[in-house]
């Protein structure tokens, strides 16, 4: 079999778990057996490009004509049997879709975020929940707000490829969910339950690690991840002796600097590279997933879980699936997106073991490579032989 994984990276400059992902079913499926040809893109290309070319990346959210020339090169050159999307923003661009249709070639896609239905991805504008554009075919409270990257241009073009793609999603052969309500998600936006599957992410096993003590929050520093709302459980909770290390950066890094500043039970670790991120995790005990938006299925609570990590998370997105919140032995705590429930989730955590006792084995039956890869091969075994 033989698998062409298309991405647009993002940015180095902000972390991604999607990124992450990525380069995890990449490496999991060559070991596998499956020939992987990467079509990958990096957002990070484009600071390099000449200005005439930067300015030919106005367009290229809606088609990216260069883009579906070298692709459609690949695909002549290389015959794959499936091509598999995950983030075509900006560079390759939702064309790749009919691409890859036009050369024979039938496409998954794993969804990542709310993209096809909402320019930032988020579901979150301002602080709040925004479902403004749900449904609309031209997405103009997005452009009007400047949801994509802050621009009213940018948003415009971004409201064009929303608008000239919806039939182009619809035309995708497989919508891979991580959670079955992303599953739900796809429904609500149109595409027939018959071309979904779900299958959560994995992460790599790195065997148990020893506990260490205390919170890890790894993020970036921004509203929807609810950085500020952990600081105000924090300042809450009961935890005599414990640290909270706070990894990450972006525009809310004076708060947490200033936090860290005034208590001596709050670290401020800055952005990490992968191998000082491990050793984040090995340091503490549990992992807190505060965010204030539908966070889909955040790649540092599997980590957590792998690691043999607790998880404190709010009821948001897929962070409580990930805890086992509900289930007979859970993982970690869900709690409602305030200080006081975060704090005396913290506190829950804290004094009992058996959360992270129960994360490895939550780890291992749902989110390690064996389980995920095996429900990933069977999706494509079973969109190859027609079903």
């Amino acid at each position: 079999m033989k698998i062409v994984i298309a991405h647009n990276r993002y940015s180095s400059a902000q972390p991604s778990g999607e990124n992450v992902i990525v380069d995890y079913e990449i490496g999991a499926l060559a070991d596998a057996g499956v020939e992987v040809v990467r079509f990958l893109r990096s957002s990070d290309e484009i600071g390099a490009l000449p200005l005439h070319e930067k300015a030919a990346l106005v367009a290229s959210p809606v088609h990216a004509a260069g883009t579906q020339r070298e692709l459609a090169a690949l695909l002549e050159r290389e015959r794959p049997d499936l091509l598999h999307l995950h983030n075509p923003y900006p560079l390759l661009s939702p064309s790749v879709v009919r691409t890859a249709h036009r050369h024979g070639v039938k496409v998954v896609q794993t969804i990542h975020n709310y993209r096809h239905d909402c320019m930032n991805g988020l579901y979150f504008r301002d602080g709040h929940d925004c479902r403004d554009c749900h449904g609309r075919r031209w997405n103009g409270p997005g452009v009007a707000h400047a949801c994509y990257r802050g621009s009213r241009a940018q948003s415009a073009v971004m409201a064009v490829a929303l608008g000239a793609h919806q039939g182009t999603w619809r035309s995708v052969d497989r919508f891979v969910a991580l959670t079955d309500a992303m599953a739900e998600y796809l429904e609500g936006i149109g595409i027939e339950p018959g071309r979904i599957r779900v299958k959560p992410n994995a992460v790599a096993d790195p065997g148990p690690v020893p506990l260490g003590e205390g919170f890890l929050f790894g993020a970036r520093l921004v509203p929807e991840k609810g950085v500020d709302l952990l600081l105000e459980a924090w300042r809450l909770a009961d935890l005599p002796g414990a640290t909270l290390r706070v990894a990450g950066d972006g525009p809310l890094r004076p708060l947490v600097e200033t936090a860290a500043a005034e208590r001596d039970d709050i670290v401020y670790l800055g952005q990490l590279d992968p191998a000082e991120r491990d050793a984040a995790l090995a340091a503490s005990a549990a992992v807190v997933i505060p965010s204030v938006w539908q966070d889909i299925l955040p790649t540092t609570g599997i980590e957590a879980l792998a690691s043999g990590r607790a998880v404190v998370a709010t009821r948001m997105g897929g962070a409580p699936f990930i805890a086992g919140d509900g289930t007979a032995a859970p993982a970690g705590v869900a709690v409602d997106p305030e200080p006081a429930a975060l704090a005396r989730g913290l506190e829950a955590v804290a004094k009992d073991p058996s959360f992270a006792a129960n994360a490895r084995a939550r780890y291992e039956s749902v989110f390690a490579p064996a389980v995920t890869l095996k429900r990933l091969i069977a999706i494509y075994e079973e969109l190859l032989a027609g079903g």
